[in-house]
């Protein structure tokens, strides 16, 4: 597992320039409301099942490699942008979520989650709350 200080190794050619439209898609929609960024995600995971760890970490090595400022510590909220979105265009929706650190210092992260576990953090399950959450729509079987 990577933290978001390490670069990947390098994806193919595809797989890098896919990644680099959903930065730059991320860094647009980052600059939305919070509740307008959870208003278009809603709308973009229509239709896609539920994104696989391996997968969502796939997308997310892929983001990293190709963009410094995803790469940087307070890169997180295009990071997981660019994730969620990267998973997408493969037809897949990993959970999206944003919430308050439950320790000082306060501070706000932004990450996602695939098969019910953060995809790439370090963090300890419960040491983040989670404020909004975009989670893949489960379609009628």
């Amino acid at each position: 597992m990577l933290s978001a200080l390490e670069r990947p190794d390098r994806p193919g050619a595809t797989l890098r320039w896919s990644a680099r439209v959903a930065v730059g898609l991320a860094h647009l929609l980052a600059l939305m409301p919070p509740r307008r960024i959870q208003a278009v995600l809603g709308l973009l995971r229509r239709g896609a099942r539920p994104a696989g760890y391996a997968e969502t970490e796939r997308a997310r090595d892929a983001v990293l490699y190709v963009s410094l400022a995803c790469l940087n510590t307070e890169g997180c909220l295009p990071r997981s942008l660019a994730t969620a979105l990267l998973c997408r265009a493969w037809g897949t929706w990993p959970t999206w979520c944003v919430g308050p650190r439950l320790y000082p210092p306060i501070a706000v992260h932004a990450w996602v989650e695939a098969d019910g576990r953060p995809v790439g953090e370090l963090f300890q399950e419960g040491y983040f709350a989670k404020l909004i959450t975009v989670t893949p729509v489960n379609r009628p079987g």
